[in-house]
């Protein structure tokens, strides 16, 4: 079985290592980054990288900003690590596209669980999904090969998250699934105080489906109930 290979980015170079070591131990590969600049040559390498563990306070070009980079350049799965009080840095964390986060101080065991979910969300730790191509609004998913792209064959980039929750919609049509199942469905934890996770997630794909997000046809709130794909906008 091939090891998902993990990059550990952190400017702690004693946090860092602690990270690699322990990751090492349960079964992963494991490369380290002290910032974004040495993430970006560790991915140049072409040695593809299935999860990255993103610090948020870096000095410089912070977490927020290498995140947004790499959601830019593909659907690497990616958990930001984040300080105890910083609520915000959670959500704009999510919104610049993270598939889930840590909070510090956390429990390893904590750490490696939400590393299997992620992974396991993202098609790269388990069994293959389904076969089969889906009309969503303006783009086409491809169950098989985890991608989205345009009408016209172009790709679209999508978090491992993002994909987990249209595979769910592809796999409930013209169902209504409310926030709590569509957590238990993606990521099986339970629903934090504060966690608009869902919420985000959806707007974002709001973004890159409907063929106006403001008035969404595909993805549809049902208010008081939860969301609801309609397949074709029927």
């Amino acid at each position: 079985m091939i090891q998902p290979h993990i990059a550990v980015v952190d400017d702690d170079a004693f946090q860092r290592r602690v990270l690699e070591e322990y990751l090492s131990r349960q079964g992963y590969r494991v490369s380290g980054a002290e910032s974004g600049a040495e993430l970006r040559a560790l991915l140049a390498r072409r040695d593809p990288v299935d999860l990255i563990l993103l610090d948020v306070q870096m000095p410089g070009e912070d977490g927020f900003a290498v995140a947004r980079f790499l959601r830019e350049r593909g659907n690497i799965a990616i958990i930001m690590v984040t300080a105890a009080s910083d609520t915000v840095d959670r959500v704009v964390g999510l919104e610049t596209g993270a598939d889930d986060y840590v909070v510090k101080p956390y429990e390893p065991r904590e750490l490696a669980a939400r590393i299997k979910s992620v992974l396991r969300r993202s098609g790269r730790n388990g069994p293959p999904p389904a076969n089969g191509r889906l009309r969503f609004g303006r783009c086409i998913l491809d169950l098989d090969a985890r991608r989205l792209t345009t009408l016209d064959g172009e790709g679209v980039a999508l978090a491992a998250s993002e994909f987990a929750l249209l595979k769910v919609f592809a796999q409930h049509p013209n169902q209504v699934l409310s926030r709590d199942r569509l957590l238990d469905l993606t990521s099986n934890r339970e629903m934090e105080p504060f966690d608009r996770s869902i919420d985000l997630r959806i707007t974002r794909l709001r973004r890159k489906i409907e063929v106006d997000p403001s008035k969404p046809e595909v993805i549809r709130t049902v208010r008081g109930a939860g969301y609801m794909y309609a397949p074709d906008g029927d």
